[in-house]
């Protein structure tokens, strides 16, 4: 070999370098996006602790973080966000389950479109607020009306976007399915469900987000347990503190279960070449 010649890099070499790139990225991004609440975080406890705002209607961050830790070391905070956890998930799996198999039946038949989608888009118009006190009548206090009042939330994104997802696929490919034999379950998981799914991703990132406010109407309705009891429970007895904890974990496990859509997202759709800004 020659003397100048330089050898050439070996496979792990190049993951370990992509991975340490990927990993420099992603920190430069969360540095940039702390950028704004850090600095928000520091002005309120600034003016908190100079008396500029009241502690009783704004605590300082440092107050919310005791409030954290005097919940969190009672073991009363982990019960009542398992609770929650449980309720959201049983909610968006029932009403994303109905909204995704609801979206490709309306997507596929336009018979279904005829039959169903205007009872279906009439229901949607209704608020949560609304019809909470008659799931409550219907359903009682128990389990059933928050369950299903939180999937009333989640069914409509999933079904709006499986729906106009299948609407927007391609005629052309339809008729390359055709051509190659395809039957028609065949052209729903082999064409019309991978084609949707950038739409259908999209649909589960609201669904969550409407899950979750289903949540909380559900349990300030009338609860017992659960982070949205915590929190009325809290403004009954003025701990401000309270409140700002409960709707701060709120944030948290919301954004936490985005990023995870967003990831698995990312993970199937590699093949989607898709502006990036």
């Amino acid at each position: 070999m020659p003397p100048n010649a330089t050898a050439a890099p070996k496979p792990a070499d190049l993951s370990e370098e992509r991975g340490n790139a990927d990993w420099k990225r992603s920190l430069g991004i969360f540095a940039a996006g702390s950028i704004l609440p850090v600095s928000l975080l520091m002005v309120w406890q600034v003016l908190g602790d100079l008396g500029y705002i009241s502690e009783l209607l704004f605590p300082t961050p440092l107050r919310i973080v005791e409030a954290f830790a005097r919940l969190a070391g009672s073991d009363e905070l982990g019960g009542h966000v398992q609770i929650s956890l449980i309720r959201a998930a049983a909610g968006f799996a029932l009403g994303g389950a109905l909204g995704l198999a609801f979206g490709i039946l309306v997507g596929l038949f336009r018979i279904s479109e005829r039959i169903l989608d205007p009872s279906i888009q009439m229901i949607r118009m209704v608020p949560h607020l609304a019809v909470a006190p008659l799931f409550v009548l219907w359903f009682g206090i128990g389990e059933s009306s928050k369950i299903l009042l939180i999937a009333k939330g989640a069914f409509f994104p999933l079904y709006i976007q499986t729906y106009f997802g299948i609407r927007g696929v391609d005629n052309k490919w339809f008729e390359v399915a055709r051509v190659l034999g395809f039957s028609r379950i065949q052209q729903i998981f082999k064409l019309v469900i991978p084609a949707s799914l950038p739409h259908i991703f999209l649909g589960i990132r609201l669904s969550l987000g409407l899950a979750w406010l289903g949540l909380v109407v559900a349990e300030i309705m009338g609860s017992t347990s659960g982070i949205g009891y915590l929190m009325t429970d809290a403004r009954q007895f003025s701990k401000t503190a309270t409140v700002f904890v409960c709707i701060i974990l709120f944030a948290v496990i919301g954004k936490a279960a985005d990023a995870s859509v967003r990831w698995l997202e990312r993970r199937l759709l590699k093949w989607s070449d898709s502006y990036g800004g």
